[in-house]
């Protein structure tokens, strides 16, 4: 089972671009390393894996200097082979569904409340245009989507007051307090950014938009 750390881990490894059979062969690695000890501890947390995920990446981004657009080719195609248009197109419906139904719910006219609404009207359209394209992409989908996301985040961040952002921020920096020293600042930074925001998320109901929550 993942907790909430796990998968906040897991996001900051995602917006760094770390793909997942690096990601997939790094945990290998760690549970080979891990079932090859004599005195073994149980593994609570993916964070044991780490760092070897880690230096499964810094070896796989040296391997490929000078292929970026083979690179942007092969994640577009492990896209177009994960989703079909339908459940592609299915999720797009539902996610627009979802803001639409937080909009008309919400009883607040503030910067959120609008965010909301365009995003609604967002997903509206790049629904309607991945549908009656002849080869949609699902890299520009993506983008497309964390895009969107992003302006929800914005807009959730400044919701909340100074002190109420500043509180959320200590409970989520003591509840990471007993991982930090195995973390990497720019991970560590990431992680704790991803609990807050999925917190804000869940107090205010707004729904995943991307494609790796499908």
């Amino acid at each position: 089972m993942l907790s909430p750390i796990d998968w906040a881990l897991i996001e900051s490894w995602k917006e760094r671009g770390v793909p997942l059979h690096v990601a997939l062969r790094g945990i290998e690695h760690a549970f080979d390393s891990h079932d090859a000890k004599k005195h073994k501890r149980t593994v609570k947390t993916l964070l044991y894996c780490q760092e070897e995920v880690e230096a499964q990446y810094a070896e796989w981004l040296e391997s490929r200097i000078g292929k970026q657009n083979e690179q942007q080719a092969d994640v577009d195609d492990d896209v177009k082979s994960t989703f079909s248009r339908d459940v592609v197109l299915k999720f797009l419906d539902q996610s627009h569904a979802e803001l639409t139904r937080l909009y008309e719910q919400r009883r607040v006219n503030d910067d959120l409340t609008e965010t909301i609404a365009r995003a609604a009207a967002l997903i509206g359209e790049i629904k309607d245009d991945y549908a009656t394209s002849p080869a949609p992409s699902a890299r520009k989908l993506e983008d497309s989507l964390t895009g969107i996301e992003r302006l929800l985040s914005d807009a959730l961040r400044s919701t909340l007051s100074q002190d109420e952002m500043a509180g959320m921020r200590s409970d989520i920096a003591a509840q990471l307090k007993p991982y930090r020293r195995h973390m990497e600042k720019d991970v560590y930074e990431l992680t704790l950014n991803n609990l807050l925001l999925k917190r804000l998320r869940e107090k205010f109901g707004v729904p995943r938009l991307s494609l790796f929550h499908l």
